[in-house]
């Protein structure tokens, strides 16, 4: 007779749910959803082990001889935290908070998106401490190739592929494939996503995020019985995942009524006029001294009396301090880790239905995964080809999560845990331990 390996969950040893140490801490922030998640799950408490660590941490020293004659060093860090669906797949940071919590954090969250939405790839983040903004474009391309140059033994579209995140874009990416593929000793443009069009990126890549993110507004909407003409929204974050959301959501029929970046917000009751922001910000980089609305603040954009909150920002701008006051019916996650673990329960408590960050902005994977397709195949598609594709997976994905939230009684964030743990869980089980 086989003998169950399984054990009672109230043997699997914790941290408890109910206590949040630092609820500012991305990866203990995702780890207490995993931790929930896996309960729920009854996950074996090996396998729960094998889960909770990430495979591979790489932290580099990165010096750079600068404009002025000088070397600086920064530092740079790749996590890679679960591979058993496929290649790693995540983005790279340039920016002064990361961390290696942060990047760990951020790696489990590709791990656990890119199984939502069935890719087959695993999940791995990368980020260089540094301020993109004071650094002149060619300080950029050295530390770019000498941060690549630090993790290239890990790179290759059959290990770990990356893309453009907060303060990177096609330009980095290019600069990442042709440093990959000097060493190779030929082009190799699967090695990244998210690159120039005219080296192998994919049409419809840039706006990849943002429309998955109004596609499965649309499709909240529609579970909450709203319809998208008037619906009013906020959107925090103006960069591309934000100004995207924005964009498209005003021409289904939304009403923008309020937009923010780091220099602060705006809110028209009358509707924002988008286009009018993404050439201000296309002009002068940021949303400062645009006319198009009265002056708020990042904290004021959500705690504002709308029907749906987008934070298309940084993590933990929703937390145990401000959750209480979010007025939203609706909250569609378009950043990383915008809710705090701390804010779930009070959330819950004001009814508020959250589409989790890793649903709501798997577009850009998902897009990135087309791409990753399309270099390898070496046939590349139709923009409207792109969307349509993108549109079929997001809406199979918001339905299966939703089932799972129905059928278990649990808010989509976690039935969406439980979804892509059970789907990484399953391979596992198939693959073994190699020993």
């Amino acid at each position: 007779m086989a003998t169950d390996l399984r054990l009672p969950t109230d043997r699997i040893v914790r941290p408890d749910k109910d206590r949040f140490l630092d609820e500012e801490n991305p990866f203990e922030a995702m780890m207490s959803r995993f931790d929930r998640a896996a309960e729920l799950l009854d996950l074996e408490p090996g396998l729960y082990k094998v889960l909770r660590h990430p495979e591979k941490q790489i932290t580099v020293s990165i010096p750079v001889m600068m404009d002025n004659g000088e070397v600086e060093v920064f530092i740079g860090h790749r996590v890679l935290y679960n591979t058993s669906r496929g290649p790693a797949k995540g983005g790279i940071r340039f920016d002064m908070n990361v961390s290696i919590e942060e990047v760990k954090a951020l790696a489990a969250w590709m791990t656990w998106k890119c199984a939502v939405v069935n890719l087959p790839f695993g999940g791995a983040k990368g980020g260089v401490v540094c301020d993109p903004l004071k650094m002149s474009a060619g300080e950029l391309e050295r530390l770019t190739r000498r941060y690549t140059a630090g993790i290239i033994a890990t790179l290759g579209p059959d290990s770990d592929v990356p893309a453009p995140d907060v303060n990177t874009n096609e330009r980095v990416m290019a600069w990442v494939m042709d440093t990959y593929s000097m060493r190779m000793g030929h082009t190799v443009t699967a090695v990244v996503t998210g690159k120039p069009i005219e080296m192998g990126g994919s049409l419809g890549r840039r706006e990849a995020t943002g429309r998955g993110c109004m596609i499965v507004t649309k499709e909240a909407l529609k579970h909450l019985g709203m319809s998208t003409q008037g619906t009013t929204v906020a959107v925090q974050g103006f960069g591309n995942v934000g100004s995207v959301a924005a964009q498209l959501l005003s021409r289904e029929g939304c009403k923008i009524v309020a937009i923010s970046d780091r220099t602060g917000g705006y809110y028209n009751k009358n509707g924002v006029d988008i286009d009018a922001a993404i050439k201000h910000v296309q002009r002068v980089r940021s949303l400062e001294g645009f006319t198009g609305g009265d002056q708020i603040s990042n904290e004021e954009l959500l705690e504002s009396p709308v029907d749906v909150l987008l934070p298309a920002a940084l993590e933990n701008v929703i937390t145990s301090k401000n959750a209480g006051k979010i007025k939203a019916k609706m909250i569609c996650e378009g950043a990383n880790g915008p809710t705090s673990a701390g804010a779930d329960s009070i959330l819950d408590e004001k009814g508020i239905f959250v589409v989790p960050d890793i649903l709501a902005n798997a577009g850009g994977v998902t897009v990135s995964y087309f791409e990753w397709v399309q270099d390898r195949g070496g046939y590349f598609w139709t923009e409207e080809t792109v969307n349509n594709r993108l549109t079929e997976i997001m809406c199979n994905s918001f339905a299966a999560v939703l089932q799972l939230a129905k059928q278990h009684k649990v808010n989509m964030r976690t039935a969406a845990y439980m979804l892509s743990i059970s789907r990484v869980a399953t391979v596992h089980r198939l693959r073994g331990i190699y020993a």
